[in-house]
């Protein structure tokens, strides 16, 4: 028997015993020792030490915290409350010492020199503004002048506004036309461009007080006209009459008479002006109610233009235009006009016209004369085929398009290859400069327009990733052309694959020719400083100057008095060599045209407002080619 059996009974083992039933034998098994032990040992305990063995501890009770809506344990809302913490330290807290610190803004790239001179280069055209001027003209020396401008003419409110052509104060509206086309050809490409460098207003600025002022050189709200004013003022060659080539005074001073002259003939100078009406309507397609005005006014002038009898140039038996701007032909202007109608209304019969075989073979478009690859104010055939290669390239309109487009596109090829050097078809000065008028006075701004087709032809074929184009068996790349364009911007330069002459010279232009001066009046350190311009020659110290008092002025070897900035002068010689003569207007007169051409090459090829071209905008008005896809059907319905 065992003295520590609290719970009664006898721990006896009998050994041997057979048991008769299952609780005898439940009662007779032997025990384990070690069981038997821990017995013992419990016995030893106090009472409190054997209620905790004999009694289930009690759950200890969980707190929560009330919050209103929402009941939560304690430790749930302190960890949150630890992880609130955490977050504010990690993220709150230097968030808001970055914001309280002061700002160090980091300095975007500075523009590039084509940027540069493009900023100059628009300022030009504020200066040669005619009319009542914005107090935001920027030109301190000029004001309002060409008050009185036509009226002679039976037109209300007369012929004031527009600008001035050159260092003289005639309005020649044929070459203004000229450069309100190229501006918008070059804001409606590179609109991103001129946004990214902050003249994106100025230039829309600058076209709309071109086609406001073409808007009144015809009765732009009828659908039929009959006369077109083409100029106001000018001279006759020798003459001795107070006019505007033999007075030398400033616009604001202008006491001599100005004629308006009208024709009532003229499809080249009619082509023109819907051109630039045409393309100046894509530019304003934001302005709904004035880009109507603009595409009716153009169709109006356009069908002058193709009226039967009035089909001789413009010039013809007009002295105080042929020594001047004498045009050529007009059936470049038919092709470019009804290009950029197209292109502004989708209308089918002006892409049909352009197309038409009678005009390239009129225009002697595929006779591949070298001349004829040469843009200027007279000739626009390399530039209308360049913008119906275009519409090939982008669209490809197919039948019944494709044959024409395709000539267009081979015409366009060799025009470019014609730019360069090791082809032979130009001349070429011993500094670099393309001779694209064969020696001739004033060859900056054939340059300049050259280099914005060779520039824009690259942008179009990157755009399409095609890598270059064939001259013959010759495959030139795009880098060539392209530096064939920045190089008469500098000089001759060696291009990458074919070691040939760069296309067409801004750099040459800009300073980096044998002059190491720059033909921009107000970029670099060297440039003409006698430049052939009336306002700029002449002091402006609230003086009158006589139609002779201001020839002191002209004669005089002072620099000018007044800063043209932006003026791209008439260029040098077949020499290289450039005189800095303010009489001598061959070398330092400035013209509206050039000025164009350069603004269109400048800004295809700066890089600060980023590469490429818009695709698009230029087809935003011309309806699909193909039929549109059905429209699905509707949901069946049982």
């Amino acid at each position: 028997m065992h003295s520590g059996n609290n719970w009664g009974g006898s721990f006896e083992i009998i050994n041997g015993a057979e048991s008769t039933t299952e609780d005898e034998r439940s009662r007779n098994m032997e025990w384990d020792r070690g069981a038997l032990h821990s017995q013992q040992h419990y016995h030893n305990l106090d009472e409190t030490q054997q209620s905790w063995l004999l009694y289930p501890q009690e759950t200890k009770k969980k707190k929560y915290v009330d919050l209103g809506c929402i009941v939560c344990s304690t430790k749930a809302f302190k960890w949150t409350l630890y992880s609130l913490l955490i977050a504010f330290v990690v993220i709150a807290l230097p968030t808001i010492i970055a914001k309280t610190l002061p700002k160090h803004k980091s300095h975007p790239p500075p523009p590039d020199n084509y940027t540069i001179a493009l900023h100059k280069a628009l300022l030009f055209f504020n200066a040669q503004k005619s009319g009542k001027l914005p107090k935001n003209n920027g030109i301190p020396w000029r004001g309002d002048s060409g008050l009185q401008d036509g009226n002679d003419t039976d037109f209300k409110g007369g012929l004031v506004g527009g600008y001035y052509d050159a260092g003289d104060n005639v309005k020649f509206h044929f070459p203004m036309a000229f450069t309100m086309t190229m501006l918008s050809w070059s804001l409606i490409e590179y609109n991103h461009k001129y946004e990214a460098i902050g003249e994106y207003s100025h230039m829309r600025d600058l076209i709309k007080w071109g086609t406001d002022y073409l808007l009144l050189t015809f009765n732009s709200s009828a659908t039929r006209i009959d006369k077109i004013y083409c100029q106001v003022g000018g001279s006759l060659n020798g003459s001795t009459t107070p006019d505007d080539h033999y007075c030398w005074e400033r616009p604001e001073d202008m006491d001599y008479r100005r004629p308006s002259i009208f024709v009532t003939a003229g499809p080249d100078l009619a082509g023109e002006m819907a051109a630039a009406l045409a393309a100046a309507s894509i530019v304003f397609r934001d302005n709904d109610a004035y880009s109507k005005r603009l595409v009716k006014a153009a169709a109006t002038v356009f069908a002058f233009a193709r009226e039967p009898g009035r089909r001789r140039t413009y010039s013809q038996g007009q002295p105080y235009i042929e020594p001047f701007y004498n045009s050529t032909g007009y059936f470049d202007e038919y092709m470019w006009g009804a290009t950029w109608l197209y292109y502004a209304t989708g209308n089918v019969s002006y892409i049909s016209l352009a197309t038409n075989p009678g005009i390239p073979k009129n225009s002697k478009a595929f006779y591949m004369i070298p001349d004829l690859s040469v843009l200027s104010w007279d000739n626009k055939l390399p530039a209308a085929m360049l913008l119906l290669t275009r519409y090939r390239i982008f669209l490809s309109p197919g039948y019944p398009y494709e044959d024409m487009l395709q000539m267009y596109h081979n015409v366009t090829d060799l025009t470019m290859c014609s730019y360069l050097q090791q082809f032979h078809v130009f001349n070429w000065t011993k500094g670099g400069m393309i001779q694209l008028n064969h020696g001739k006075p004033q060859p900056l701004q054939f340059v300049a327009n050259a280099a914005f087709l060779a520039s824009l032809f690259v942008d179009y074929l990157n755009a399409t990733g095609v890598p270059g184009f064939n001259c013959g068996p010759t495959f030139v790349s795009l880098n060539d052309l392209r530096s064939f364009a920045t190089s008469q911007l500098i000089a001759q330069l060696d291009l990458i694959n074919l070691g040939i002459s760069a296309l067409i010279q801004i750099d040459y232009i800009l300073g980096k020719n044998p002059m190491n001066m720059s033909y921009i009046v107000g970029y670099g350190t060297k440039f003409p400083r006698n430049v052939h311009h009336r306002g700029a020659s002449i002091p402006h110290d609230n003086k009158r100057y006589s139609c002779t008092g201001g020839w002191k002025w002209r004669d005089s070897r002072n620099p000018n008095p007044n800063t043209i900035t932006g003026a791209m002068v008439g260029g040098p010689d077949r020499f290289d060599n450039f005189h800095d003569v303010r009489t001598n207007f061959n070398y330092t007169e400035p013209t509206l045209a050039g000025n164009a051409g350069l603004v269109a090459a400048l800004v295809s090829l700066t890089s600060s407002g980023g590469i490429g071209i818009d695709k698009n905008a230029i087809f935003s008005a011309v309806p699909p080619l193909y039929p549109q896809s059905p429209p699905p059907p509707p949901p069946w319905k049982p």
